[in-house]
């Protein structure tokens, strides 16, 4: 059963009474990513209470949905048409919502082969830090026209302004899913995805562990079966990617802190300490090292990468730090959207 309530009244007379008073706000759903960024100090504003979708049209493959909706109760409803979101987000707790997908923009094991959480937003509807409850974009692709807030609100860690409402791109789910397990090296494995990469293999989904390369095939049923017979290997159990989407694999248990390196989808193993694993066919790397950030960061540097930091307080700059130009440009776009700096002031850097 799905809740339906429209709460954007009350969010946005919140807003008004922190702008009048220049009081912060700590804006979150269920607060399932808390652990990413820097700590915001501020008065609470919860978007759970707004909830519901708004608008579902499975011949159209869209969906309008408020912020506060459970991203389970989303998938459900989508599930029941036999669709899905493409972007495979993480939830990383069962009452994360819609709102905090989108402001943490973060993608799952499908993403090189579907696209980011970013890549799905077509329209938003939006409290800005000047008190007004505004719409931008709409329900289809198309959208050139003016700067595309939009998808400027993923991965904003709620910066910008509070997300209500959001209309989103979703997809039909594959006819035919398998996964397969194939004994080989990182080596071997970097060179065969980049070999597979430029063949009509139906792969989506890509992960090295350190000892065997998993893989997920979806598609129609001949070219499945065809690529499992020229690959090989043995079954692997499909609950596999959902535990690695959640972080819920023996790797992630490790004590040590845990760093995201997004890197160029060719690049070779890293000389980094620690334990590393390999998803997005090489283009996501998640280590869990004790080693210096600073080190850390200059390595994937070298090879044009990023690294970010899940684990709270192993470093003093989760994300990774900006250059000058750059800053400038997110200084310029939070003293635009929000000028009196109440949105989660700090979460990504403690410069915007």
């Amino acid at each position: 059963m799905t809740v339906s309530f429209d709460a954007s009244e009350q969010l946005l007379d919140q807003v008004n009474q922190a702008l009048a008073a220049n009081t912060p706000l700590r804006i979150q759903g269920s607060d399932s990513k808390a652990f990413l960024g820097r700590t915001v100090e501020g008065q609470v504003l919860d978007t759970r209470a707004h909830r519901g979708i708004v608008g579902y049209d499975p011949t159209e493959l869209v969906v309008t949905v408020r912020a506060g909706t459970p991203l389970t109760e989303l998938e459900a409803a989508l599930d029941e048409a036999g669709q899905m979101l493409p972007c495979e987000p993480p939830r990383f707790g069962e009452g994360a919502t819609v709102g905090g997908m989108i402001a943490a923009g973060l993608s799952g094991p499908r993403r090189p082969w579907s696209g980011s959480v970013r890549d799905f937003v077509l329209g938003t509807r939006i409290i800005t830090g000047h008190g007004k409850h505004l719409r931008f974009g709409g329900e289809v692709m198309k959208n050139v026209a003016g700067y595309d807030l939009s998808r400027l609100m993923a991965g904003s860690f709620g910066c910008l302004g509070v997300l209500t409402e959001v209309s989103l791109k979703v997809l039909p789910k594959p006819r035919r899913c398998s996964g397969l397990r194939v004994e080989m090296t990182l080596d071997q494995a970097l060179l065969k995805l980049a070999e597979w990469g430029q063949q009509p293999i139906p792969i989506s989904a890509a992960c090295h562990d350190g000892q065997a390369l998993h893989l997920r095939l979806e598609g129609g049923e001949g070219s499945v079966n065809a690529a499992r017979e020229r690959i090989g290997g043995e079954d692997l159990d499909a609950a596999y990617w959902d535990a690695l989407r959640e972080q819920r694999l023996a790797f992630f248990e490790d004590p040590r802190p845990l760093w995201r390196l997004s890197l160029p989808i060719n690049t070779p193993a890293l000389a980094l300490e620690g334990e590393q694993l390999v998803d997005w066919a090489g283009a996501q790397r998640w280590l869990k090292s004790t080693e210096d950030a600073e080190r850390i960061r200059a390595i994937v540097g070298e090879v044009d990468g990023h690294a970010i930091c899940y684990s709270a307080g192993a470093t003093t700059s989760p994300f990774q730090p900006l250059g000058a130009p750059l800053l400038r440009y997110h200084q310029q776009l939070k003293a635009q959207l929000d000028p009196q700096g109440i949105f989660n002031p700090g979460r990504m850097y403690s410069e915007v």
